[in-house]
C-alpha cells in the first residue's frame, strides 16, 4: 500500500512526524479518510479522535479538540488547537472542558450566531465523551 507524510501538530508540540498509509480524521462535516495520492483538501476539524495508521503497520489514536487539516496528494497536516496521544488522555480535562462550555452558554450575553456555535462544540465534546468512554 502508498505511504505519504503525516504531521500531527498542536500549539504545544509535534505529536508525530512519520510515513502513514491511512489516517481518518474527523472533519467538521464527517470523518475522512485520507490515503496516499488524496485530493488537495483543506477543512477544519471537530473534537475527536484521530486514527493513524504507520506505514510499519502500527495503529495509535490521538484525541483533537477542533483544527485545521490540510491534505496534499503527498502528505497531510493536522494543525490542532489541541490535541494528545490517545494514552495520556485524560478524561477529568475533557469533563472540565464540557463544563467551562457549559458556563459559557449560560453567561446569556451572546449574539444568536455565538450562542449556535457553543451549542455545536457543546455538542461535539459530549460526542467525544461518549466515543472515549465506549473505547
Amino acid at each position: 500500500m502508498a505511504d505519504f507524510n503525516f504531521e500531527l501538530v498542536s500549539p504545544e508540540r509535534l505529536l508525530l512526524s512519520e510515513r502513514v498509509t491511512e489516517v481518518v480524521i474527523p472533519a467538521t462535516e464527517g470523518e475522512m479518510t485520507v490515503m496516499a495520492n488524496h485530493a488537495p483538501t483543506m477543512t477544519t476539524l471537530k473534537p475527536g479522535v484521530v486514527t493513524v495508521k504507520t506505514a510499519a503497520g502500527a495503529t495509535n489514536r490521538y484525541v483533537v479538540f477542533g483544527g485545521f487539516a490540510d491534505i496534499l496528494p503527498t502528505g497531510c497536516t493536522l494543525l490542532a488547537e489541541s490535541a494528545v496521544s490517545s494514552d495520556e488522555f485524560d478524561r477529568a480535562s475533557l469533563d472540565k472542558r464540557i463544563a467551562a462550555v457549559k458556563a459559557q452558554i449560560d453567561e446569556n450575553n451572546h449574539s444568536d450566531e455565538h450562542l449556535t456555535r457553543l451549542e455545536q462544540f457543546l455538542a461535539e465534546l459530549t460526542q467525544l465523551n461518549e466515543i472515549v468512554v465506549a473505547a
